[in-house]
């Protein structure tokens, strides 16, 4: 049997997910009025294993975007789609497309009949909130790796000091 060996990347990883849980679930419990646990969703899809771009945010505002139109609720959200999937590949970011439409679903769809203002106002705040503190995070921990890696490569190695 093999032994599970978990990457410095993943572990990473994990952490970054540990404490940005932690925060929003903070923020989530400090305002409960406000419906803030959707900025842990939004927080998972943006952190990413690799330091590439997401852009949830885009969903958000395309959701808030499709909320105004004057069509149904299904309409909205094809179009909110099409749009998504457009501009991230117009902006060149296409791994960010499935966090860009899991954020327009969560500002778009409501589930207390008619839809308010309020609600969508405060799921893209959420989604906001979230990704600030998964680009906060990521920053800090690029910024760690930064001055390990250069901290490495200061230190002489093992074999120019005659160490095997």
């Amino acid at each position: 049997m093999k032994h599970l060996q978990i990457s410095v990347v993943m572990m990473l990883y994990t952490i970054k997910c540990l404490l940005g849980t932690a925060i929003c679930y903070g923020f989530y419990k400090a305002f409960p009025q406000y419906y803030l646990l959707w900025s842990i969703v939004s927080l998972l899809l943006v952190l990413a294993p690799d330091p590439g771009n997401s852009i949830s945010l885009t969903g958000a505002l395309v959701g808030l975007l499709c909320f105004t139109l004057p069509f149904h609720q299904l309409l909205n959200l094809l179009i909110g789609v099409v749009l998504t999937i457009f501009i991230c590949s117009w902006l060149k970011f296409p791994t960010a497309t499935r966090s860009a439409l899991a954020a327009l679903v969560i500002v778009l769809l409501q589930e207390f009949g008619k839809p308010m203002w309020s609600y969508a106002l405060q799921r893209i705040f959420a989604v906001l909130l979230g990704c600030l503190v998964g680009l906060a995070l990521t920053l800090a921990f690029q910024a760690v790796e930064r001055k390990f890696l250069q901290a490495q490569k200061e230190t002489p190695s093992s074999k120019t000091k005659g160490i095997a």
